[in-house]
């Protein structure tokens, strides 16, 4: 299973919400280059990170913050994807020029299919389908709206597309704190061929071994890391040897 630590960033700082909600923001001093160096000193060999401003209004204000990040980053050999606010070709070059593995897509790949079908095309496994789903249904803008498109159903849409990964993320759970959805998670490993990864509410050690053992290829961890609750370098315990940054995947 590949671990992905978490970076969330508003207003260019390093912060943590809770289901999504703007108002329930916890932020964390370190800098952001500093809350890198502190996961790749425990081992980490990928980062999760998430524009916050990005995918409430697609503004690119963070970049220059993110690029930092990801320039560290890459000197240590360590592989970054971005999250949130990708939803123009020009805002894809811009991310991928700065050196990121991967980007995650989501609000356009359920509101603008043809789009995000062209852009896969253009730009083959370096796209990663982020589904958001509240109560089983797709949540987009930085989850503050709710659709009425099934999960499982926007994930088969884009079936046999070079997509290097689907990000699933329950919000009810994220930042909880309370574990995660795991049957939803392999409701959709099943519906899709695309490698599932499991994100939201991975609070112990425990929540790791379940997911690796239920088969999931990969989760991301948030505020577990950063409240002490998981220890980065037990949670990697569960990588796998072949899970070589140097692949993308």
């Amino acid at each position: 299973m590949q671990i992905w630590p978490a970076i969330d960033v508003r207003g260019g700082r390093c912060v943590r919400l809770r289901q999504g909600d703007y108002q329930r923001e916890t932020e964390y001093g370190k800098s952001l280059v500093e809350m890198a160096e502190r996961w790749i000193d425990k081992g980490a060999k990928r980062l999760h990170l998430v524009d916050l401003d990005g995918a409430k209004d697609g503004t690119t204000a963070n970049y220059k913050a993110i690029a930092e990040v990801v320039v560290f980053a890459n000197r240590r050999g360590v592989q970054c994807e971005l999250g949130g606010g990708i939803r123009s070709e020009e805002t894809i070059r811009l991310a991928l020029g700065m050196g990121l593995t991967r980007l995650v897509v989501g609000t356009l790949a359920l509101k603008n299919p043809e789009w995000f079908e062209e852009m896969c095309q253009k730009f083959p496994n370096k796209l990663v389908l982020g589904i958001d789903a509240k109560g089983g249904m797709v949540a987009t803008d930085g989850w503050l709206e709710a659709s009425s498109t099934p999960a499982v159903d926007l994930a088969k849409r884009y079936e046999g597309l070079p997509i290097a990964a689907l990000v699933y993320t329950d919000v009810a759970t994220d930042g909880m704190m309370k574990g995660p959805n795991i049957p939803e998670a392999l409701a959709m490993a099943s519906a899709t061929s695309i490698p599932v990864v499991a994100s939201g509410g991975v609070s112990t050690v425990d929540d790791v071994k379940r997911l690796a053992e239920a088969g999931l290829p990969a989760c991301i961890i948030g505020r577990a890391l950063y409240e002490g609750a998981i220890d980065l370098e037990d949670a990697l315990a569960f990588e796998r040897p072949e899970d070589n940054p140097k692949q993308g995947n």
